[in-house]
Parts: C-alpha cells; structure tokens; sequence
C-alpha cells in the first residue's frame, strides 16, 4: 500500500479524516507522559499507527549508550532493510540509515507478511472512495446547474434565425453548464411543445446521493470499528444511540486498551535496556518508563 495514498485518504471523507485522530486522543487519555516521552511524541506516534498501522520510535541515546527518551518518526517516510535495520527516505533521493536496535517499530500483525503493519480500515476503502465520488458528483451537479446539462429541442418553423441567434446568445450568458436564467419566448402560430428543454440525467430527482452517502458512510465507521454515537453520527430515532458514557467505557477497553498493550513493548524494552546497562537496577528502572 502507497503510504502517500493512505495520508491523502484522510482527506477523502469527512469520517475517515475525523475518526484516527478521535482514536489518537482515546489513546492519549490513557497515557502518562514521563521523561521517557513527551505527550506530544506520543500523539504523533498515536496518530502513524490508526493511519499506517504502524509506528516508529527512534531511541535517544546518551554517551554511556543508555535511552534518555524516545523520538517520533514519521512513518510515512520509514522503510525496513533486507537485514533488519531501517531508513528514512529523505528528499532528493537522499536517506538516513538506523540499525537494529535504534528504533522501536510498533505494528499492527497483517497475516500475510510480518515486515510491514498493516491498518484495519482498509476493506472499507472502496466505500471511502465512492463516498468521495458521489460527494464531486454533487458538487458540479450544484456547481453546474444540472450535472451534464441540458439539450434545448425546438421543431418550429416559425423561429426566425434572429430568434435562435439570441437564444443561443442567452444560454452561452447563463451561469455555469446547463443554467438557464428564466426566459419568455413568444412564437406567433408556433405548434404545441414548439420548444422542449429536455434533461440528459437529473441525479438530485432520484435521491441516489443520500443512499450512496449513508451507504458509504456505515461501511467507513464500521471499518474503522467505530461505534456510531462516538463517530457524530446524528441519530434517526428519538431514542438516539443510549448512554454514551458506557459506550465510551466499552469501546475504550475493547478497542483502545488493547492498543496500549502494543505499545507497552516500548516499556518492557526500555526496562531490559536499563537493567543491561545499569547493571540491574529495579529503582532506577521503575522511575524511567514511558507510563504507557
């Protein structure tokens, strides 16, 4: 997958772009900043792993080669070597090499390969597409007056040219493809339906875009597990969606709780890491963790 499309794909739709960043913040309530790592570092590795599935933490150093804390790295931009160490592309073609155990890569397991994380909401994409799509559609429908126009008919004989001459005039001055201001036309002796204006498609008359947006819209949330009074969905009942305070309950210990325990591995590697190099010490330990 083209990390480039999926970051583009956050501004297709209204759900899809509001929905991992909400998750981001679910996820950030139940972080402790420490000096380990700040808020900050870890909303934007928050934010990599809802988009990408994966996110990057590149570990500070100091001069005795113990952590100090752990850094963001955009995700968008690294790569894993064929021997196991990673690259951040760079522009102009240029790269920053890490080894091993310079980085912590949090990922979400895909079931084809274990190189890459992979995110969940990826099925729904196709409806995230059309949702999009029927969105423009609107748009230039609205933009143009009527989506492809309209063929204005006449078969009258009593039509002079002078009178096409200004119909035609009058149409080109119309606002937008297939606008027609109001107009009078008078046509002495002139047969029944003399002038037609006959619609070449008329979208709005059908109601297709509600379907197609509610449609699409159920598919996105759902693929992002979204519960839908947690995603602004306006209910269509009176009874709305019930007690938000226990949907938000449920869904932060089935959905986010499991995520913190993803990134728990950046405690338990920088506990091992701790004890290698101060020998075994639990205090000192215990008082650097990241608080995840």
């Amino acid at each position: 997958m083209s990390r480039q499309g999926l970051a583009k794909l956050l501004r297709a739709n209204a759900h899809h772009g509001a929905i991992p960043g909400f998750k981001r913040n679910l996820l950030l309530r139940e972080f402790l900043p420490s000096l380990g790592m700040s808020t900050r570092t870890m909303s934007s590795a928050g934010l990599d792993y809802m988009v990408f599935g994966e996110a990057y933490l590149y570990r500070r150093r100091n001069a005795f080669g113990q952590v100090l804390e752990m850094d963001h790295l955009p995700a968008i931009n690294m790569r894993v070597k064929r021997d196991g160490g990673f690259v951040m592309l760079q522009p102009e073609g240029k790269e920053i090499e890490f080894h091993r155990d310079e980085v912590e890569h949090i990922f979400n397991y895909d079931v084809e390969q274990n190189i890459y994380g992979v995110p969940d909401y990826l099925g729904g994409m196709q409806a995230l597409l059309l949702n999009e799509a029927a969105t423009l559609f609107r748009r230039r429908y609205y933009s143009n007056g009527a989506h492809a126009g309209y063929i204005f008919y006449t078969n009258d004989p009593n039509l002079t040219e002078e009178d096409e001459d200004e119909l035609k005039a009058q149409i080109t001055a119309s606002k937008g493809v297939g606008n027609f201001r109001s107009m009078f036309v008078n046509i002495p002796n002139g047969a029944e339906k003399a002038i037609q204006i006959i619609p070449v498609g008329d979208f709005q008359a059908k109601d297709e875009l509600e379907k197609v947006k509610n449609i699409t819209r159920n598919d996105v949330i759902a693929a992002w597990r979204m519960n839908p009074a947690l995603a602004g969905i306006i209910p269509e009942n009176s009874a709305g969606f019930g007690d938000i305070e226990k949907i938000d309950r449920v869904y932060t210990s089935n959905e986010i709780r499991p995520i913190c325990q993803l990134f728990d591995q950046v405690n338990d590697t920088l506990r091992q890491d701790r004890r290698i190099a101060w020998r075994d010490t639990p205090a000192a330990v215990e008082n650097t963790t990241l608080g995840v």
